[in-house]
């Protein structure tokens, strides 16, 4: 297993140690051993980010709008930089966050990577300002505009199970907005966060205008931010009852917040679906151990079929077999959960599940076989109530659940039936059926016969528990903006 460089803090236009040179351990979810050192921040050391970004953002000329071809400019070579440096952000993905080789080229380096192509290219459409013409309103003549401007320093808190993904869809946004910020890694994947602040520095970007921080608390940092009166957004992505704690502390200095918080979603296949018993094969909830918050980890099918919904999900699962959990097989897609404390806890799940009266289909056990890592086998559920703990809280591992439905009205019911409301699915051959069921879902994104709802050009995001606001796309860049409005009256 590779050992990975010192992860350094990036502050004020400097890589540098922690105060105290204090560091912190990482260890790698394949083997459950160090893979490399992080410095561990200090209060002291997010003061000097915050201090640094604000002073960018107030003091320099990064926020001006004349000032938006150069910010694009630096963008640009940034995206250049990360395209040079591809095979470390791989190596980062799986060492760091326990990517299988497979899976590298999809959510975790290559989909990251098209996301901030989208970025660039929908930069040209955003709108800066509006001209609102004339109104003569109660005999005061005024020329009305609208102005957007940047909201100002931005934390953005990210996650550890697709971390390069997550960075690029706040980082870059709020840059091109003209926004400074501080990106503030998990403690699990330092190297992915580190490595902004190396090539931000390579690429030329103004001292202050991105910061780097982290640390071995997970909570620490974050908290600092989000209190912090000189931090105006907070653009967090991670779990529901941390973004409430975000939202109820960024009250006190009325933080403006972006929340992409979990996920149960749902797959709805319907009794007309077209390769019935491949869909349902197909439906292994197994891409990066799970570890997604967009993933459907809830099968819906007819009762009527379940039956046959049931054997075909157990030849899938014979099908994939061992087929996972090897660092060097570039095939698998599915490798260890993250960290120890993520396996205890899907593995709480799972008991929970057969307490709770489910029939385990396939799988359930971790895996020490596979290695000193967080292995979990892929593991389904059957005989599922839809108001049993296992379908309705986000589990963030190998987990799927099925669940029956007797039809399209009650395939609602269950698939709405949930605190979250991020992605789903549905499947029929009559795709005007499929899609009136898409949209009285409750969801920020639905995939219809396998369209592809999440890319960078799309607004992603929630509804209910699954957060506030959304990312990617021109609405992840006007995320970073606020409107004034400026009245021109006739002069005296």
């Amino acid at each position: 297993m590779t050992t990975l460089p010192d992860a350094k803090l990036y502050i004020d236009g400097k890589l540098r140690d922690a105060e105290g040179s204090k560091t912190f351990d990482v260890i790698g979810p394949w083997t459950g051993e160090v893979v490399g050192k992080a410095a561990d921040a200090s209060s002291a050391d997010v003061d000097e980010a915050i201090a640094a970004a604000r002073r960018a953002f107030d003091d320099t000329g990064w926020a001006d709008p004349e000032n938006r071809g150069e910010r694009l400019r630096l963008v640009k070579k940034l995206r250049e930089l990360f395209e040079e440096n591809k095979g470390r952000l791989a190596e980062l993905s799986r060492v760091e966050a326990g990517a299988a080789l497979g899976a590298v080229a999809m959510a975790h380096v290559d989909n990251a990577n098209l996301g901030w192509d989208d970025y660039i290219k929908v930069f040209e459409e955003v709108t800066w300002e509006e001209d609102l013409g004339q109104r003569d309103f109660r005999n005061m003549p005024s020329h009305r505009k609208i102005v957007y401007e940047p909201v100002g320093v931005v934390a953005a808190i990210t996650p550890w199970n697709v971390p390069h993904y997550v960075n690029v869809g706040k980082v870059v946004a709020a840059l091109l907005a003209g926004c400074t910020v501080i990106l503030k890694p998990a403690p699990d994947t330092p190297g992915l966060g580190a490595i902004w602040g190396e090539l931000a520095e390579q690429a030329g970007l103004p001292a202050g205008v991105l910061n780097v921080v982290f640390g071995s608390d997970p909570a620490a940092a974050g908290e600092q931010l989000v209190a912090d009166p000189r931090v105006d957004l907070i653009s967090f992505t991670g779990s529901t009852g941390v973004g409430k704690r975000i939202m109820e502390a960024g009250a006190q200095t009325l933080k403006r917040v972006f929340l992409e918080l979990g996920g149960k979603s749902a797959k709805i296949v319907l009794d007309d679906a077209p390769n019935f018993a491949r869909e349902c094969a197909q439906s292994l909830l197994v891409f990066h151990a799970g570890q997604g918050c967009a993933v459907q980890s809830r099968l819906l099918v007819p009762r009527a079929r379940y039956d046959e919904a049931k054997a075909a999900l157990k030849a899938g699962y014979e099908g994939f077999g061992d087929n996972w959990g090897r660092f060097d097989e570039p095939t698998h897609i599915m490798g260890p959960v993250v960290s120890k404390r993520q396996q205890e806890r899907v593995m709480s799940y799972i008991e929970l599940g057969k307490e709770e009266g489910a029939t385990l289909l396939a799988g359930g056990n971790a895996r020490q076989d596979k290695g000193g890592g967080y292995f979990i086998e892929p593991t389904c559920f059957i005989d599922v109530d839809n108001s049993m703990r296992i379908a309705q809280e986000e589990i963030f591992g190998p987990v799927l659940v099925v669940i029956p439905f007797e039809d399209d009205e009650d395939a609602i019911r269950i698939a709405n039936e949930t605190p979250y409301g991020l992605s789903g699915g549905v499947v029929s051959a009559d795709p005007v059926r499929a899609e009136n069921v898409a949209r009285r879902l409750r969801s920020g994104s639905v995939s219809v016969n396998g369209g592809m709802c999440i890319a960078g050009d799309l607004p992603f995001g929630g509804f209910k528990g699954s957060g506030m606001g959304r990312e990617w796309g021109i609405a992840g860049i006007e995320e970073f903006l606020d409107s004034k409005v400026i009245a021109v009256g006739q002069a005296a």
